[in-house]
């Protein structure tokens, strides 16, 4: 695709943005800053990948790993306002995702070690992790603020935090998986996703990319669930004091 054919895409953009002004939704700003920011920050890292991928050296490949996780636990961290080393816990989540999966997709020799298997997959992985590490923690702190009363009623009778919390962290971790456990069930049906779609139009056989697919389904599948489990334990214990106390100031 040149750049001249791109170009005609924006018409897509310019749809949207009138749209919004004919609507007065409000969101017209917000289009053409996602829209330009969107081209930038891909045309960078197109050409940042070209160099890696060249370069064949281990540091490259580390550090894009680590700016993905960094990237992606900073946007995450929106949603844990209040909660302290939001950010920290949850890049420790994605972290321990990224490093049980790629274990397992290097190690039994699922892909090669190589930048473009690597990077690529981490990317899609990490990305979906981020979402459920967000969903997980914008709940966790509606259910301990919607079940304070309960919380510290079984604090009172002498119950630990884990006990008093459990139910509402299960609910949490529940609401960070559900949104990848419910794409997973309607691939193929509803949507053909990103990576099949990409390995079609370049001309893959389609029965070899469904392969690439169902391994990439499969890994934000557990990755998904990985991640909102260690964040959410990792998490709770900083909504109590050191006295087994509901934090008031973690929930104002």
């Amino acid at each position: 695709m040149s750049y001249a054919s791109l170009s005609f895409t924006v018409l897509f953009v310019a749809l949207s943005i009138a749209l919004s002004l004919w609507l007065r939704l409000g969101v017209a700003r917000d289009i053409v800053m996602a829209a330009v920011r969107a081209t930038v920050q891909l045309i960078v890292i197109g050409y940042i990948l070209k160099f890696v991928f060249a370069s064949h050296r281990l540091i490259f490949i580390l550090l894009m790993v680590a700016l993905i996780i960094a990237v992606a636990a900073w946007n995450a961290r929106g949603r844990a306002k209040g909660i302290p080393g939001a950010f920290w816990r949850i890049a420790l989540g994605l972290v321990v995702t990224e490093v049980l999966t790629q274990v397992v997709l290097v190690g039994f020799g699922v892909i090669p070690f190589q930048a473009r298997y690597v990077i690529t997959t981490s990317g899609m992985i990490v990305g979906n992790s981020m979402v459920a590490a967000g969903l997980l923690m914008n709940r966790l702190r509606r259910e301990v603020e919607s079940g304070r009363g309960e919380i510290m009623a079984i604090l009172a009778l002498g119950g630990t935090p884990r006990q008093a919390i459990y139910p509402r962290l299960v609910q949490a971790i529940r609401a960070g998986m559900i949104p990848t456990i419910d794409s997973t069930k309607t691939t193929g049906l509803v949507q053909l996703p990103g990576m099949m779609t990409g390995q079609i139009i370049a001309g893959q056989d389609p029965v070899q990319a469904v392969r690439y697919q169902l391994m990439i389904l499969f890994c934000i599948l557990a990755g998904s669930a990985v991640t909102s489990i260690v964040i959410g334990f990792l998490t709770y214990p900083t909504l109590f004091t050191r006295y087994q106390q509901l934090r008031e100031d973690v929930l104002t």
